[in-house]
């Protein structure tokens, strides 16, 4: 058995490729929507690729399920254990076979048995792994976003996410009913994840890429609980604010993504079509650096500079009932920003505008400095906005400081003054910058962003401290 790992970083989504070298039969699990490198190594390896599934229908990045079939061919195998509203709906969907708790398949030699881990969705599933080449035992797991290394899924994205209320809780209860499945299965099992730190889908996930049951068993908050309420008081409490977009991948991996080529390539486009489009309602993404942004920018557009997990910002602020522009540096490779925009579902990219072709009438972004900030905390002659997620805010924050995480800026409009200074903050600097330039494109021209990469106002924080 071959067994290979792949890693999104910019979504800390893992995939895999497992193989039979004597049949060169090969499956592929939780594939990301760009299926190159699987296609890639399996050709190095010999392999054909002849079956893809995954875990459930995931909410934080496109599924490539749809996109590595209709490339190779292969058999699809989709989860039928959720409720009526957590059918699969591809239009191939008839073509897939649904799997259940307790279905078993072959790839060559390798067996695959399902195993349902519902919680932090109703469909989810887990593979156990046996290579019957040598062993009548599995091998391991593929767990997908039930359970990570140091956490478990989170159960609220339907509800926080997805909008469907009332589900966090029965989900926290199903997560616990799961958690004491595996209790019961071997040490020695393998844990291969979908999700690495840095994930949405957990609170406290771990960069390591692979674990044992036995370790997790030993370590995992998630299974040192005996008690069900107190288990789901745990597992609802602390979870990160899930990107806005995560409630349209889930809509999108239901019914089916559009297949990458049947996607317009984005043309590159001169200044003058840019403003028409921020005037029309279009959304513009600046791309480059932090600080070019702040000396000159589109005004009305968002600076998202290009860095790991940036995608994720663009998926909080990102409007897919309308045109996404983009503003790139001059050494931008696109290919590698449409493969990261379109894996969370931004398709519709008519045009980018280089950095040297933005010609004038720029608008500068405001900066302000811990200077700035002390005087303003001594004298209360600014409000401080702090953009942080609220475990962060929990842990330290300034006295007084109006805390709103910054992909809830839109929504939280009214909360935020118009008639007096503001400084916006963060931990490094960088959502503070993405939450300003939002509100600069919602008409605020009051608020500035602290410029403190070194996260020194913590040590203002602390000095203030009661």
């Amino acid at each position: 058995m071959l067994l290979k790992y792949f890693y999104d970083e910019m979504l800390a989504q893992a995939s895999y490729l497992i193989g039979c070298a004597k049949t060169g039969e090969a499956m592929v699990i939780d594939p990301m929507r760009d299926v190159e490198p699987y296609l890639r190594v399996a050709a190095k390896e010999g392999l054909r690729i002849t079956h893809v599934t995954e875990t459930h229908i995931h909410a934080d990045f496109v599924s490539g399920v749809r996109e590595l079939a209709a490339r190779t061919g292969a058999q699809m195998y989709l989860s039928d254990m959720g409720d009526e509203n957590w059918k699969y709906a591809y239009p191939e969907v008839s073509k897939a076979i649904l799997v259940k708790d307790g279905d078993t398949w072959m790839v060559g030699n390798i067996k695959v048995q399902v195993i349902a881990t519902p919680g932090h969705t109703p469909e989810h599933i887990a593979f156990m792994i046996t290579d019957t080449a040598g062993a009548d035992q599995p091998m391991g797991i593929f767990t997908g976003d039930f359970l990570f290394v140091g956490d478990v899924g989170r159960p609220d994205l339907l509800e926080e996410a997805a909008g469907i209320a009332g589900t966090k809780e029965p989900g926290a209860r199903r997560q616990f009913h799961s958690v004491q499945r595996f209790k019961a299965l071997p040490d020695y099992l393998q844990v291969w994840p979908a999700h690495g730190s840095g994930s949405a889908c957990g609170k406290a996930l771990g960069a390591i890429p692979s674990s044992t049951l036995g370790y997790e068993k030993r370590f995992n908050p998630a299974f040192q609980f005996d008690d069900e309420d107190a288990f789901v008081k745990w597992l609802l409490h602390g979870q990160p604010e899930p990107p806005r977009y995560f409630a349209r991948m889930k809509y999108v991996n239901k019914v089916g993504p559009a297949l990458l080529r049947d996607l317009a390539v984005p043309v590159e486009i001169e200044r003058p079509v840019l403003d028409k489009a921020i005037a029309e309602g279009a959304i513009v993404f600046d791309l480059r650096s932090a600080a070019e942004f702040v000396a000159g920018h589109v005004p009305g557009s968002i600076s998202v500079p290009i860095r790991k997990m940036y995608s994720s910002y663009v998926g909080w602020f990102v409007d897919f009932t309308k045109p996404t522009y983009l503003v790139v540096p001059d050494d931008a490779d696109m290919t590698e920003i449409l493969k990261d925009l379109r894996a969370i579902g931004v398709d519709d990219i008519p045009g980018y505008v280089p950095a040297s072709a933005l010609g004038g009438n720029l608008a500068q972004l405001p900066t302000a400095t811990v200077k700035d900030l002390s005087a303003a905390l001594a004298d209360q002659s600014a409000v401080i906005l702090d953009m942080r997620n609220l475990t962060e805010y929990e842990e330290i924050h300034l006295p007084g400081a109006l805390h709103i995480p910054v992909g809830y800026l839109p929504r939280r409009l009214d909360e935020i003054p118009r008639d007096k200074p503001i400084i916006a903050h963060c931990a490094t600097g960088y959502r503070s910058q993405v939450g300003t330039s939002v509100l600069r494109r919602f008409g605020f021209t009051n608020i500035a962003t602290l410029v403190d990469p070194q996260g020194t106002w913590r040590e203002l924080a602390e000095s203030v401290a009661v």
